[in-house]
């Protein structure tokens, strides 16, 4: 034992670090054998280790929406811009923005896309099944404007723009809320525009075999039909290994459909491979209404589906294949 005013190291049996810092601990508390509470603790720590690592990994998803901000505001503090997002003077922000997410989804995913011939020169609805996060749709514009300089508007669900400090990075990058109208001018402008029909139903309560969540709506379809434009399919192949949801809970289903937030956790962050497949062009018809072009879509986006996914989809099997080659005829 060592004495009130004996030091741990200088005391007559010198003791580690360790065994000091346990020893203190012990006297501070008035813990007896607090080195076996200790000791559970590691153990405890070591085998919930991996399962907060698989909670925490979506974050870094967050952290590079927080830095695409950041470099955006000092991007308008070291051009001086005061006025509105839209003009050429933010290129150099789009393209860095993009350089920063291409060089993550090559990284983390080794990030492919095929299919880029099936985008027409002119305007475009591109169509896609929405994944727990968009991580996929935002490698896809990153390389569509690194490769193509295409720019591409894009509709979210109405809580993305009430997330703070996103509106910099919300406006630069032309991302609409709708109404209808404002989709149809984008389009007839000669711009791309992307929406994902699912939305956050979709992204929180399909799973692994990747079902389509689409309901009712067909909002979509008219304005493809206002607008006298195709619609191209797309899908990114694994999105739903990469981040899955708990919304296969019940209460969570519940909770949202209440207060219509995506209060829904996330785990994952896995670096499984993702391909991008975009299908071929659904031509404009005249004639045609927006159910029977919903119908159309929705086909169209289940061959994608069907074509280039194993159902149901498996984590492993999605790490396996950053090792394999895709085969010529994908």
């Amino acid at each position: 034992m060592i004495g009130g005013n004996e030091s741990c190291i200088a005391g007559p049996v010198p003791m580690s670090y360790l065994t000091c810092l346990t020893y203190i601990l012990g006297e501070w508390t008035g813990v007896d054998h607090i080195e076996d509470y200790l000791s559970y603790a590691v153990y405890l720590l070591w085998v919930l280790f991996p399962l907060a690592v698989v909670f925490l990994l979506p974050g870094v998803l967050v952290i590079l929406f927080y830095a695409s901000v950041l470099l955006l505001h000092i991007y308008k503090r070291k051009n001086e811009i005061k006025e509105a997002y839209f003009n050429d003077v933010w290129d150099g922000a789009r393209q860095m923005l993009a350089t920063l997410w291409d060089g993550h989804g090559r990284i983390w995913h080794g990030y492919e896309i095929h299919g880029f011939e099936n985008i027409p020169e002119g305007p475009g609805l591109i169509v896609f099944y929405h994944g727990a996060t968009p991580a996929d749709y935002i490698y896809f514009t990153a390389r569509l404007l690194i490769q193509k300089k295409r720019f591409c508007h894009v509709v979210a669900d109405h809580f993305v723009f009430r997330l703070p400090g996103f509106k910099i990075l919300l406006d630069v990058h032309g991302v609409l809320h709708g109404p209808k109208e404002e989709c149809v001018k984008a389009l007839k402008k000669g711009y791309l525009l992307a929406i994902a029909p699912g939305g956050v139903r979709e992204a929180l309560f399909s799973d692994e075999m990747y079902t389509i969540i689409w309901g009712e709506r067909r909002g979509f379809a008219q304005v493809a039909i206002d607008a006298e434009v195709p619609i191209i399919p797309m899908f990114t192949q694994n999105i739903r290994e990469g981040i899955r949801t708990l919304g296969g809970i019940k209460i969570f289903r519940t909770l949202y459909e209440r207060i219509r937030l995506p209060l829904v956790p996330l785990y994952g962050g896995f670096p499984v491979k993702l391909r991008t497949f975009i299908g071929k062009p659904i031509p404009y018809e005249p004639n045609i209404t927006a159910e029977e072009l919903t119908a159309k879509t929705k086909a169209a986006l289940q061959d994608l589906i069907e074509k280039h996914q194993k159902i149901p989809g498996n984590i492993f099997r999605a790490l396996m294949e950053r090792f394999q080659r895709q085969k010529k005829e994908d």
